[in-house]
């Protein structure tokens, strides 16, 4: 083996060990929680650290495959880099580094229990995700997915009340019997067609499936990816609100739920090819349904009173953004889905982390009890204003970048139809995430409320981080756009 090639062995061995030592370093002291936390955080660090050393391996080391052992001789369980892979752990690594932070301060300031329990998970769902983003072929992908949603399953649970049990049940179901019913048959199926599981460049399946054919097998993945929470395959995100904020973050921002668009994103590029997908219309019914997706849960944020339940039918339609861009296959679309990953990452762990740092304030749960809590709460507010400014798309703030370059997408690929639903569905972002903020801070609060003040600074120094980012990302974007330029689009 090269040195490169000992490099990238040892950082990806990292990625997964590193989380998965941090859990059994947890367990083992479970009883010190000051020890336990400082475990989580040290491993938050070495997790980003690595990652930034794969960043710095250059672009010498793309798509060279690291074989850990086999199931059987064509079936490997194996690992590369690749641009959208690297792209992906870092704002995963980035942002929960944040999120092991404020994970801290909410649930000391909630009291809440059996921190070791939800530390550990949380390290595990983390070396699923690297497991995800690193993977060089299809099966090994499906043993981090599934990974993931067992790792989290606890976390939606955490609480151990009805609700949270039925949560985490419908949570669990939803996504175990699509990925089983849909996602393992699909992939069965492309192992057949192809012979290999192996993500390539430019895609295996041209000339392998008549049209039709394809177009069932793209809506299998589409659907199986259940994690992209594509409607009627939603029900799940609203139900696993019952969860501790920090556990909702990692859901909607880093982890669970950019997993689930991510593998779209990555089957479409290295198992299909945008070229395929053009030419033989495999991709017109997804887009559709993800149109849908993106207008009908906006539709239905707008009726939510619970803040989190707002902010999870908006996750939903932001999740459609990413696979209708996917689906739209062209270099722009692709590129605004893969910028969406972390315009929308940093913009919608602000605004959960505000709503974590609201209910730690107050208690208060409900959009229409939020009224004057600006003037009592600035620097939550500050952010909650700025991530949603971001999240609508307009500049200077990081989203304006993703949805600009999926409009363009949908314009390039002859679709004006779509390019105005995204615009409708910008207005209605608008129309859901703003009166949040312009009653927060216009109106005065009620008189009980007058007492309020911050969260505590572990709760309101992230979100305040996570809202500079939104400005810090929209600087740095020319830069990621060329790195993304590697996945060779054009």
């Amino acid at each position: 083996m090269t040195e490169l090639g000992q490099s990238i062995q040892m950082n990806i061995l990292a990625s997964l060990l590193a989380p998965l030592a941090g859990a059994l370093l947890i367990f083992t002291f479970s009883r010190f929680r000051g020890l336990i936390e400082v475990i989580f955080v040290a491993t938050a660090l070495c997790l980003l650290g690595v990652t930034i050393s794969m960043v710095n391996l250059g672009s010498e080391a793309f798509q060279q495959s690291i074989t850990l052992f086999s199931i059987l001789d064509s079936i490997p369980i194996a690992f590369h880099i690749e641009p959208l892979g690297i792209f992906y752990a870092c704002v995963a690594s980035g942002l929960w580094l944040i999120t092991t932070i404020y994970a801290i301060g909410y649930m000391n300031a909630n009291h809440e229990k059996h921190l070791a329990r939800f530390y550990m998970c949380f390290c595990i769902a983390m070396m699923a995700v690297m497991g995800i983003a690193y993977s060089a072929n299809l099966l090994t992908l499906f043993i981090f997915y599934e990974a993931l949603t067992l790792s989290t399953y606890p976390l939606v649970a955490h609480k151990s009340t009805d609700d949270a049990k039925l949560g985490a049940r419908i949570y669990l179901g939803i996504l175990l019997s699509t990925s089983i019913g849909f996602l393992l048959i699909a992939i069965i199926w492309t192992w057949q067609a192809t012979g290999t599981m192996n993500f390539t460049a430019g895609g295996i399946l041209e000339n392998k499936l008549p049209d039709t054919l394809l177009m069932l097998l793209f809506a299998l993945y589409a659907f199986g990816i259940g994690k992209a929470a594509l409607m009627p395959f939603h029900r799940w995100l609203p139900a696993a609100m019952v969860a501790p904020t920090p556990v909702s973050a990692l859901l909607h921002a880093v982890a669970v739920v950019k997993a689930g668009v991510f593998c779209v994103l990555k089957i479409t590029v290295y198992i299909f090819g945008i070229d395929l997908l053009n030419t033989t219309g495999a991709n017109s019914p997804i887009i559709w349904i993800a149109t849908a997706t993106m207008l009908l849960a906006s539709l239905v944020a707008l009726q939510q009173n619970n803040l989190k339940a707002r902010l999870a039918y908006s996750t939903i339609s932001q999740l459609a953004y990413i696979v209708l861009g996917a689906a739209l296959a062209t270099s722009a679309s692709i590129m605004g889905s893969s910028l969406h990953l972390a315009t929308h990452a940093v913009g919608k762990i602000t605004l959960f982390f505000c709503a974590g740092a609201i209910y730690t304030a107050t208690k208060k749960t409900l959009v229409s009890d939020l009224n004057g809590l600006g003037r009592l709460m600035p620097f939550t507010f500050a952010a909650y204003t700025i991530a949603a400014i971001s999240i609508i798309g307009l500049p200077p703030l990081a989203g304006s970048w993703s949805k600009w370059f999926l409009i363009d997408g949908a314009i390039t690929a002859d679709r004006l139809i779509i390019a105005i639903a995204f615009l409708i569905s910008t207005i209605l972002n608008i129309i859901y995430l703003m009166p949040i903020a312009i009653n927060g801070f216009l109106l005065k609060p009620a008189g009980s409320n007058c007492a309020i003040k911050e969260a505590p600074l572990a709760v309101v120094v992230p979100l305040c981080v996570t809202a500079g980012l939104c400005f810090v990302l929209f600087l740095l974007m020319p830069y990621v756009y060329d790195f993304l330029l590697l996945l060779n689009l054009q």
